[in-house]
């Protein structure tokens, strides 16, 4: 085994400052166009040109017909939209311009959207295009962030496989908060790198005020890494160890800083003078940050969720290390996470004994505890859960891999190393078969072709010291094609077709059978699953997290909900569990998950007087309300916020604003599936009334029953509204 030698610099590490020109040709004396593309004087003439074809074809891929994604996800979208008519809901996050309730989550991603609308007009572009720029400038970083103590070659393949995973594809084409919070860490990686190298503080607040950031992007998850961070800077950073306390105390205060000035204020605002916390059950943002969004997502005890305060247990499939790899998660962001794993530990073995401030081992350390410590909140967690949350290994396991591929290369004269990578490659093969082998009739040639080049790149690695140098790059190339090419299949067919809805997933269709997870029999969370209980998980409710007369075995609700529709648990094609495509199949109220899709007549009626009201409609869930709002550009109140199970407004509330001449119009057909005037007798004997299934607050109920027994009921386009003007 041949062990690390003591840390040498490398040419990617040169200072910033170039040298002075030798002659006509010297840098200097370029011109600005031909520097950007040359790059420094101390790459590879083809590293400049490389990264910005990366660049270029990452923003093709992210900007590809963006604007057939309609809303996406509706409900942020009403926010953004509430944001462009009011610097109130702005600040706050409101879901409406009339600032009844707010998100549930913090508002950071939506003020870069909003911006964006209020300079571009509201429409999909410019709501999404943001997202797709945060991905561009992600790719960027990374490189910039590997490259740099590394090569251009392994910043290259790091971000080629961040741009290349199909769930980052999916995200920054989208607009939820995963997008800002993933370019926010990479940020915040890139500072502790700088730190590590230099020793300088304001590198550590860099990296805390980036993670602060992302806390007010999506709260408790931005944090995950936090430990990570200063484990590294502890163990590695130049200067002495009291000094090395002292500056991660000054990147804690920044991340301190950088996250906490907007929760103080809203927390220091009076609740008369500002909009209700969407997501909490008393109105404190403290509820959302340590429950609902906070360690309720780890024990499962989250009041007010769709998986209901169930601490002990999972509504959301099984726990355990395998989960990133089952049949919910594993072609989301799980390609390549075996060559990760396995270049982590060869590299790690490799450096054990290498001295403290050896910066492989502390890249490797950066990335790979970002990788497993992330994995393992994901893979515990209990509470609330979607595929899509794993774009945030994406980072971590595309600089593993660059990085490693790029270490045991080096090192290739060893057999350890060798093999080591070999292993990778063969294993990324296999996994790759194995995962295409989930949707069989999708490109079937592709498993045999991915299986093959990856075979013959891994014993061609164990025999490189026998090939000539064209015999070597062509390996490389070959290899390379061999991890990249499932992952590439994936994310085209993530460009190629539109989604919606609150829980998007990556990806072709699984056929029925799959499960939403690994083992389960039913229909799942890919298109084109099989009728199923709640989000699919077998036949009329009998997957093996239904219980018996549970959600699957109750009538369906709006669409999906309850099974008896094939699709998916939100975001392709018509079905699953929230409905999906922009429109929606027929229109209609919408319902948990899926948003309304108001017919002209129905917006006319809204739009009428509308400058009478603060409301021009209320609806029960975030989702219902969302589409009349996109549709009529007039504030739609959503009760109970995004689940329908927000504690406001209360009945007696409501009846107050509806005798100030507040509300215009109830809207029937909101929340779980319709007027919900009892929720029990719909959700039938099982998970509902046993506590543990979604439930519509008492709130919502009751306002539904007062508003059916007190006002007359009309359709338009299909929908059921009540004009709260006119008392029976």
């Amino acid at each position: 085994m041949t062990i690390a030698p003591p840390f040498e610099p490398l040419a990617s590490e040169i200072p910033d400052a170039e040298p002075a020109p030798t002659g006509d040709s010297g840098p200097a004396n370029r011109s600005w166009p031909a520097r950007v593309v040359r790059g420094r004087p101390d790459d590879p003439a083809w590293a400049r040109p490389a990264l910005l074809a990366l660049l270029v074809v990452t923003g093709g891929l992210y900007l590809f017909d963006l604007g057939a994604q309609g809303w996406a996800n509706a409900f942020y979208s009403a926010a953004v939209q509430a944001g462009t008519k009011s610097w109130k809901a702005f600040f706050f996050g409101s879901f409406d311009s009339s600032n009844f309730i707010t998100v549930d989550k913090p508002p950071a991603s939506l003020w870069v959207m909003e911006l964006s609308a209020r300079m571009f007009g509201l429409n999909s572009w410019s709501i999404l295009v943001p997202q797709a720029l945060e991905g561009v400038a992600a790719v960027g970083i990374l490189y910039a962030t590997v490259k740099r103590w590394f090569s251009p070659a392994a910043g290259l393949i790091a971000g080629a496989a961040l741009a290349l995973t199909p769930v980052a594809a999916l995200m920054f084409r989208y607009n939820n908060p995963d997008a800002l919070l993933t370019l926010l860490l990479v940020v915040a990686a890139y500072g502790t790198v700088r730190a590590v190298e230099a020793g300088r503080t304001r590198w550590l607040m860099l990296a805390g005020a980036c993670v602060g950031l992302g806390f007010i992007t999506k709260m408790l998850q931005a944090l995950v890494i936090v430990p990570v961070i200063g484990l590294v800077y502890l163990w590695a950073g130049p200067p002495k160890l009291g000094r090395r306390i002292l500056q991660l105390l000054a990147g804690a205060a920044a991340m301190a800083v950088a996250g906490g000035w907007w929760v103080a204020a809203v927390m220091l605002t009076p609740a008369a003078d500002r909009p209700y916390i969407g997501g909490s059950q008393n109105n404190s943002l403290f509820n959302v940050i340590f429950g609902y969004n906070g360690f309720g997502r780890l024990t499962g005890n989250e009041s007010g969720s769709v998986g209901g305060g169930r601490a002990g247990s999972s509504a959301w499939g099984p726990t355990g290390w395998t989960r990133m790899f089952n049949s919910m998660f594993g072609t989301q962001t799980a390609w390549l996470l075996p060559a990760a794993l396995v270049v982590l530990g060869a590299v790690l073995v490799l450096t054990f004994r290498a001295p403290r401030r050896d910066r492989t081992r502390a890249a490797f350390v950066l990335w790979g505890g970002w990788m497993l410590v992330t994995a393992a909140v994901f893979s515990f967690a209990q509470g609330i859960i979607h595929p899509y949350y794993t774009v945030a290994l994406a980072p971590a396991i595309g600089a593993l891999v660059g990085m490693g591929a790029v270490e045991l290369w080096r090192r290739r004269a060893s057999w350890f190393a060798r093999g080591a990578l070999a292993a990778a490659l063969g294993l990324t093969a296999w996994w790759a078969d194995a995962l295409l082998d989930r949707t069989p009739s999708w490109n079937p040639w592709l498993r045999g072709v991915v299986l093959t080049a990856g075979i013959v790149a891994a014993v061609g690695v164990l025999i490189v010291p026998l090939l000539g140098r064209g015999a070597r790059r062509l390996l490389a190339v070959v290899g390379i094609g061999a991890a990249l090419a499932g992952p590439l299949a994936f994310t085209i067919d993530v460009v190629a077709t539109p989604a919606s809805g609150a829980i998007p997933t990556a990806g072709p269709s699984a056929p029925a059978g799959l499960g939403a997870f690994a083992g389960g029999p039913g229909g799942g969370f890919g298109r084109g699953g099989a009728p199923g209980g709640f989000g699919g998980f077998g036949p009329r409710g009998t997957g093996p997290f239904t219980p018996p007369g549970g959600l699957g075995a109750a009538p369906p609700f709006g669409r999906g909900f309850g099974g008896g529709v094939p699709g998916q648990f939100g975001s392709r094609g018509p079905g699953g569990f929230s409905g999906s495509r922009p429109g929606g199949a027929g229109g209609g109220a919408g319902g948990l998950l899926n948003a309304s899709t108001p017919g002209s007549a129905l917006v006319k009626l809204l739009q009428a007087d509308a400058g009478h009201y603060r409301w021009v409609a209320a609806a029960v869930g975030a989702n219902t309300a969302a589409g009349y709002q996109l549709g009529s550009g007039e504030p739609v109140m959503a009760i109970g916020g995004f689940n329908g199970t927000d504690p406001d407004p209360s009945l007696a509330t409501f009846e107050r604003l509806v005798a100030d001449g507040q509300v215009h119009y109830f809207i029937a057909g909101g929340g779980f599936g319709g007027g919900l005037a009892s929720l029990g007798g719909r959700l039938g004997a099982g998970v509902g009334a046993a506590g543990g299934g979604p439930k519509e607050s008492a709130d919502s109920a009751a306002i539904t029953s007062w508003v059916e027994s007190h006002f007359s009921a009309k359709t338009v386009d299909g929908v059921t509204l009540y004009d709260l003007s006119a008392k029976v």
